[in-house]
């Protein structure tokens, strides 16, 4: 199975694609898709629905794994990111992929076994579970990939975290 992982964001959207065969995970790819602050809203929006088409056509997923958006200050931020966050969503709707997301928590719990673990912690624990030489960068790449394994940990029960 392969999973694409995705860190929403506006100026920068992590990806990371996974295969998963057993209990083992191989990376296949991982990254950034990032847009400019002086690239107007729409634009920007276009740019991030056309590489995750891209992505989707390159890797062929089987599942999109997404972690829930958590803010808890700036709201115009909040709102801008959220739609980001639709259009990534909507990219893999087109492709006709089932859509899953999950908590930080959710995913510091599946990655590290411990849900309130450090970034650094989650980072290390990517790096050994795909058997990496160094921590994959930018950290939004690291994120994506951990979100792509913890999916993979859920694939048995992965109807309760479809996105509704």
């Amino acid at each position: 199975m392969i999973i694409l992982g995705i860190d929403p964001g506006l100026a920068i959207v992590g990806y990371g694609v996974v295969e998963c065969i057993g209990n083992r995970y191989k990376a296949i790819d991982y990254g950034c898709i990032t847009t400019d602050a002086e690239t107007f809203f729409p634009e920007r929006l276009k740019i991030i629905y056309d590489e995750m088409l891209s992505l989707i056509d390159k890797y062929n997923p089987d599942d999109v794994a997404m972690e829930e958006l958590f803010f808890n200050k700036n709201v115009k931020t909040a709102i801008k990111v959220g739609q980001a966050r639709g259009v990534e969503v909507l990219a893999a709707v087109n492709k006709g992929l089932e859509v899953y997301e999950y908590t930080p928590l959710q995913i510091k719990q599946s990655v590290v076994g411990y849900g309130r673990a450090e970034k650094r912690q989650v980072q290390e624990m990517v790096k050994l579970l795909l058997n990496l030489k160094k921590i994959p960068k930018p950290d939004d790449a690291a994120d994506a990939l951990a979100v792509a394994i913890c999916h993979s940990s859920c694939l048995n029960f992965k109807d309760m975290f479809k996105m509704k």
